[in-house]
């Protein structure tokens, strides 16, 4: 399995959240604050690329129901 394959959406967002409460305590080093902000636009990336590619779906699928709900006969 890939590495995208196994990229769990709500695993990446806890991750993403405890970075931001990391970030937000104030006692972190500026070094250690610029690494931790480097990992959460990284894993802000991945979830912001998963929800596009899992919108495009959502298209797709309305797309096709409305095709197929114009080419079948009203039940009417």
């Amino acid at each position: 399995m890939t590495k995208e394959k196994s990229f769990k959406f709500e695993s990446a967002m806890e991750e993403l959240e405890k970075i931001v409460a990391q970030l937000e305590e104030e006692n972190s080093s500026l070094e250690k604050s610029l690494e931790l902000y480097e990992k959460g636009v990284k894993i802000a990336e991945k979830l912001r690329k998963h929800l596009d590619d899992a919108e495009q779906r959502i298209e797709v699928l309305k797309k096709s129901k409305n095709s197929s709900s114009d080419v079948e006969d009203p039940v009417d």
